[in-house]
């Protein structure tokens, strides 16, 4: 694979990802403003509340995205499921950045805003592991295999920097009743236009699995389930602490805002240093992997984040400035950038090709749902419960903690060392696991609701 190739392959597979994330940030930093705009209380807190608690049941529709387009992209293709989730993406962008407001439209706005937030989760839940299991596979060897996972991250942190460089721009360019009233539209309807730019992307990537039309059964849309519900559970374990990290560094713009009493400007600009050291850290894993494995990365900067965050928010409690925040907040990005991108590829391995969309899917989008989507919510109500600007921190070790534990039961399935991966009628064997994923090798039918056959793509027949 040439490097320009590789870069619009990289592109073309994490574009949908990184617009999820735009999406995703600047809900949360405009969580105020869009309180205010769709809901009728008059309470602050409550309004807030409200707009989080709308941004994270839109996390529901994942786990049905994740089952039905993944299944889709496991016996049709990725890349028709990928253009799938990024137009559906775009649609529920469009539709949020030209909603009515409450004042308008009455109970009609914040249904209408949790349909547009549920058509986005139903997407996103479909295209994390299309795009991911695209990403894998396309790749020419077994090193950059494990590197390319740690793309995705890497383009959530991009956007998230592009969110706050936006979002430090508009409060640069308007007031703050103009923000309030139309300027946080603004970047909804900036995310809605990369769709055309992400279809053109995609519309020229070469498909990495072409299943065979009638050779066999394709597996049960509920398989993975019935044959791997410990990998499934060990995927959504690994994938629930880098989610509710993620959603924590997130929360932050939002925090330094009502909590530390900044302004809008930094305010915002606290996720550019979060978006760059996810990124660099993202990156720096996948580079790592090769020397120290993906599992000693996970493990070890999980714990160190949960050493950490407690004493760095007790500086911020004592008035730490704009500057201390923002540098401490990017190197703790970093160490969550390496985990959380290298734990992404550990999870293309927990699962066999046949069934590695909708497993690898399913087992983020069901982490992310229970645990991201609540996130938010559980942030905002500890801290206006306890008044404390540390407590909800509490919440965030120990989540980080809980994530290392998948690594105690499967450690000899978590190996580093490749291996040829079969799928065997309701017997995996230990080399499942370790899978050269840039193979694609014809895999036979097995049992009734067998697997079916699979054509490499890259193959001559």
């Amino acid at each position: 694979m040439t490097d320009r190739k590789a870069v619009r392959t990289i592109a073309a597979a994490t574009v949908g990802n990184a617009l999820e994330f735009f999406d995703f940030t600047v809900f949360t930093a405009y969580a105020a403003y869009i309180g205010d705009y769709f809901f009728e209380s008059t309470d602050d807190y409550v309004r807030i509340l409200q707009a989080v608690s709308v941004f994270g049941l839109g996390f529901v529709a994942r786990p049905l995205g994740a089952l039905l387009i993944g299944y889709y992209a496991d016996t049709r293709g990725r890349k028709a499921a990928m253009t799938l989730t990024l137009l559906s993406m775009c649609l529920g962008s469009l539709l949020i950045a030209v909603l009515p407001g409450y004042r308008t439209i009455g109970i009609l706005a914040p249904i209408l805003l949790l349909v547009a937030r549920l058509l986005q989760g139903f997407s996103v839940g479909g295209e994390m592991g299309p795009a991911t299991a695209f990403l894998v596979e396309s790749a020419p060897d077994m090193k950059t295999s494990r590197r390319a996972a740690s793309w995705q991250l890497a383009s959530q942190s991009f956007a998230t920097i592009a969110s706050g460089l936006l979002g430090a721009a508009l409060s640069l360019l308007l007031t703050r009743h103009e923000l309030a009233s139309w300027g946080w539209r603004i970047p909804f309807a900036i995310g809605a236009m990369i769709g055309p730019a992400g279809l053109w992307l995609r519309g020229a990537l070469e498909e990495t699995l072409v299943p065979e039309a009638g050779d066999a059964h394709p597996p049960h849309i509920l398989s993975v389930f019935t044959r791997m519900p410990v990998e499934v559970l060990s995927g959504m374990l690994i994938t629930a602490g880098g989610t509710v990290l993620q959603y924590f560094f997130l929360y932050c713009a939002l925090f330094a805002g009502r909590n530390l009493h900044f302004h809008a400007l930094p305010a915002l600009s606290v996720n550019i240093a979060i978006g760059a050291g996810t990124a660099f850290g993202a990156i720096a894993g996948g580079y790592l992997v090769s020397m120290v494995g993906q599992t000693a990365i996970v493990v070890s900067c999980r714990i160190i984040l949960a050493c950490t965050i407690v004493p760095v928010f007790v500086l911020f409690s004592h008035g730490a400035g704009f500057p201390t925040v923002f540098s401490l907040l990017g190197l703790l990005a970093i160490f969550h950038g390496a985990a959380s991108g290298t734990g992404t590829g550990i999870l293309t391995r927990l699962f066999p090709m046949p069934v590695r969309t909708v497993g690898v899917g399913c087992a983020y989008s069901l982490a992310v749902t229970v645990f991201g989507g609540s996130a938010q919510p559980i942030f905002t109500v500890i801290i206006s419960h306890t008044g404390s600007s540390v407590s909800w921190c509490f919440y965030v070790v120990a989540m980080a903690l809980f994530s290392t534990v998948p690594f105690l039961w499967m450690r000899k399935r978590l190996r580093d060392e490749p291996a040829s991966r079969t799928f065997s009628d309701c017997q995996l064997s230990e080399s499942i696991f370790h899978e050269d994923v840039t193979r694609r090798p014809v895999v036979v039918s097995c049992g009734a609701q067998g697997v079916g056959q699979y054509r490499d793509a890259n193959s001559q027949s």
